[in-house]
């Protein structure tokens, strides 16, 4: 193994458990976040466990600083393979009280910092070829109310992932998108928060709601990753724990020839579910 692997948002829950995977699996792993200490930590934990990794600090949310970073890795290792776009942030409200710095807070993390990571690393990895990961959510496939800038971020993010996989089919680069479903810093709030809203109602928890670890998430990136078919690209994946979903892209449901055949047919449809 010589392949080089960039993860954002490599500090915490899912991204460290994927820094910490890879690297025990034979990747260089290039670990970036906004906190040194952090970083160190999971670069001494890597090579403690045999593996290589070298940390970067930078917000993706930064286009100069990702412009840096990416560099940096490259006149270390000289390449980079894999890139998995995984930083993010949250700052959850209901459209009609958020302000425009919740909003764009989020956006530029989720959204332009996906962007920019992938296209500071496109002219590098369409050398090699190679993998791009990037993290939507069921936000971003079905709506999450109290997540209207989280949820743009990760629809958005499914729409650069469909161009991508398209556009760098070619240079034999992959692009897919994980929905994943863990425990982490950012979900645990929630969790709890729903747990205790469900035990004061005396009603179940939602099976919806039981989720997995970061380590689950970690193992099928490992897994993905493994995979030869030069095909698997533009595809979503929803996993949770052991469990793997696959999402289909969006697709026509049906047409009519007018308006007032499109809506007769509405109501029909409407009146049959």
């Amino acid at each position: 193994m010589n392949k080089v692997a960039l993860i954002t948002g490599a500090t915490r829950g899912i991204g460290r458990s994927i820094a910490v995977q890879l690297g025990k699996s034979g990747y260089k792993v290039a670990v970036n976040g906004t906190k040194q200490v952090l970083i160190d930590e999971v670069v001494r934990e890597i090579r403690q466990a045999g593996g290589e990794a070298s940390g970067y600090s930078a917000n993706v949310a930064d286009p100069v600083a990702v412009s840096v970073m990416v560099e940096e890795v490259i006149a270390k290792y000289g390449h980079i393979e894999v890139l998995i776009a995984n930083a993010g942030n949250l700052q959850d409200q209901k459209c009609l009280r958020m302000t425009d710095e919740e909003w764009k807070a989020v956006l530029d993390v989720h959204l332009n910092g996906t962007y920019y990571s992938i296209q500071r690393v496109l002219p590098h990895m369409r050398q090699t070829g190679g993998d791009i990961l990037l993290m939507t959510s069921t936000a971003g496939l079905t709506g999450s109310v109290g997540q209207v800038n989280y949820s743009a971020a990760k629809a958005g993010i499914l729409g650069m992932m469909w161009t991508l996989a398209a556009e760098l089919k070619r240079d034999e680069i992959r692009v897919n998108a994980i929905s994943p479903a863990a425990l982490t810093d950012m979900t645990r709030p929630v969790i709890d928060h729903l747990k205790e809203k469900h035990a004061s109602r005396n009603e179940p928890f939602p099976e919806f709601w039981r989720i997995g670890a970061p380590e689950d998430i970690a193992t099928f990136v490992n897994a993905v990753l493994s995979e030869t078919d030069a095909d698997l690209t533009g595809e979503i994946f929803a996993v949770n724990g052991s469990k793997v979903t696959k999402w289909e892209k969006p697709a026509p449901a049906f047409s009519e020839n007018s308006i007032e055949a499109f809506f007769a047919a509405w109501h029909r449809q409407k009146g049959s579910e």
